[in-house]
């Protein structure tokens, strides 16, 4: 099993993912959490953030979540995840693939801005910012999408949705 969460920065991914993989584990030992930057930066955090790099980036995280597939082993990924060509390459080759949009309006997104990414990319201290400089494509075939705003409900309430809504034969 394959959990996909994707969303802008701010999203919430990091919050909801960790959570998920930590309920997960207590059925699923073998589950591992991925985390975009995270993988970037085992991978020595050599990579750009232009279109070029995140394309690196995604190619790595899906065929790392195919390995590990292979080898039985659980994944919840918290990516960006803006290349659909990916997604769909996701679908064909996991045995099991589950999609997550975390739906935020880019405004929330700016207005949390954890990481300061909106705030440098509209000073023009820092480009190659997804939403801003790069589109930021809506998945259009996400398995469950969950408005992620905090108007309807929390990062654990959204956990529980996921863990719902999670076929039974991959929960």
């Amino acid at each position: 099993m394959i959990i996909w969460l994707i969303g802008l920065s701010g999203a919430g991914k990091t919050t909801v993912g960790t959570r998920l993989a930590a309920r997960l584990r207590a059925d699923h030992p073998n589950l591992v959490y991925l985390d975009g930057d995270l993988v970037r930066e085992v991978w020595g955090g050599t990579l750009t953030h232009d279109i070029e790099g995140r394309e690196v980036n995604a190619a790595r995280l899906s065929r790392l979540c195919r390995m590990l597939d292979r080898q039985g082993v659980h994944v919840v990924a918290a990516v960006l995840s803006i290349f659909p060509q990916w997604r769909a390459w996701n679908r064909e080759n996991l045995s099991s693939y589950f999609e997550v949009f975390l739906d935020l309006p880019l405004e929330v997104a700016m207005a949390r801005d954890t990481k300061g990414l909106y705030r440098a990319a509209l000073r023009g201290d820092t480009h190659d910012v997804v939403g801003v400089n790069i589109p930021f494509p809506r998945p259009a075939e996400a398995d469950l999408v969950l408005d992620s705003s905090g108007r309807h409900g929390s990062p654990d309430q959204l956990v529980e949705e996921i863990l719902a809504a999670l076929p039974k034969a991959g929960s």
